[in-house]
């Protein structure tokens, strides 16, 4: 297992990370033997935003005599009521459901505490300067939570987000489909008017997002990056053609700012199945060729960082090269940071001789040689 370090929070997460809403579907033992197992295979971030009971336990359970080796991610405003769960913005009923989170796995902080669900601009509005906010403000003060994120579908509002100095991570929804379609605040909406007309490239709010969360260091954890499985059958994919699991993870993986994904798993085979993405052939997570050949869309002239350009006679890491660059044209001038960690790369834009065979190996047409050119001019080497 690879890990990589999620943001400012510092902690070294696994890229293949635990989403656990599913748990509470199967017998207690067996959901606990299968975190457990996850666990063996590298696994060591888990998100509950629920909030019954049993899935509460099972993390618990499973996290017994290796807490320390576990990040949570839970969510403050997720709670239990009357038998189902409810998203709350109270006080007195979100430090209860989550005093329940404490108990429940046995433990005296969580590592993530996640502004739960924020998906409308008025619900991002309200939250500031509110108790809601004070308290896992407090929290974080107490030590009860270690490091707050945010979790939410909208673009928009990550973006806000991003920017706020409160937030040190997020939980987004991440993959190939939704990367095509605009901000909405309704995720059941996302693709009521979806045609497969018209739709061409990563939306510009998204693909800011990712910039802004790199440049900022705001580190992504990554939610519904199989699309509920509607990505692996051509009939129900969006793009009018089937993606596989590993293809799926290597599209959130690439994506600037993201470091883990967080998978829904029933079976140790499932387990097993996404932990192979560490030891897979690049073929086999090659997501470009299934976008460039779709028949609904298309990503011409935009680098997606897929890596199909290697090899390069001068060993410049284009895919890296490219995103430095994204990231320093956003800004009225180049960021120190982003200016240090493009010098620190081993071969820079500089060294490019123009002959062009990467770009005869690019899915999507784009001008590689011209914008090794224009980095290099950037960067000033």
């Amino acid at each position: 297992m690879k890990y990589r370090t999620l943001g400012k929070t510092g902690l070294a997460v696994s890229e293949v990370g635990f989403g656990g809403e599913w748990l509470e579907r199967h017998e207690t033992q067996k959901s606990v033997d299968l975190l457990r197992y996850a666990h063996e295979q590298g696994i060591n971030i888990v998100d509950c935003w629920m909030s019954d009971p049993k899935s509460r336990d099972i993390i618990g359970a499973a996290m017994q005599g290796c807490r320390d080796e576990w990040i949570v991610q839970g969510h403050f405003g997720s709670t239990w009521q009357g038998g189902q769960y409810v998203r709350s913005r109270d006080i007195k009923e979100a430090v209860t459901a989550f005093e329940d989170l404490l108990r429940r796995m046995k433990t005296d902080y969580i590592d993530l505490g996640m502004i739960h669900y924020v998906d409308e601009q008025s619900d991002w509005d309200r939250i500031q300067g509110s108790a809601y906010l004070d308290e896992l403000l407090r929290m974080k003060e107490r030590g009860t939570v270690r490091h707050i994120g945010i979790s939410t579908h909208n673009p928009r509002v990550a973006l806000q987000a991003a920017e706020s100095g409160i937030v040190e991570m997020m939980l987004f929804s991440v993959n190939p489909a939704f990367d095509m379609r605009p901000a909405t605040e309704d995720l059941d909406e996302l693709f009521d008017d979806y045609t497969g007309a018209g739709y061409a490239g990563i939306d510009p709010e998204r693909a800011a997002l990712y910039r802004l969360c790199e440049q900022k260091n705001v580190g992504i954890t990554v939610m519904k990056g199989f699309f509920g499985g509607r990505l692996f059958d051509a009939k129900t994919s969006p793009f009018g053609t089937a993606f596989t699991p590993l293809q799926c993870l290597h599209y959130a993986l690439t994506r600037p700012g993201v470091c883990s994904v967080l998978c829904g798993f029933d079976t140790k085979e499932q387990v097993d199945a996404a932990v192979r993405y560490e030891t897979a052939p690049e073929e086999e997570k090659d997501y470009a060729s299934v976008i460039a050949g779709a028949p609904l869309h298309a990503y011409s002239g935009q680098c997606t960082y897929c890596g199909h350009c290697r090899p390069c006679p001068m060993n410049i890491d284009i895919a890296m090269v490219n995103k430095f660059y994204d990231l320093a044209v956003q800004q009225p001038r180049v960021p120190e940071s982003v200016q240090a960690h493009y010098e620190a790369l081993p071969v820079t834009a500089s060294a490019c001789i123009g002959c062009r065979g990467c770009e005869s190996r690019c899915p999507f047409g784009v001008a590689v040689a011209e914008r090794m050119e224009k980095t290099a001019q950037l960067f000033g080497c």
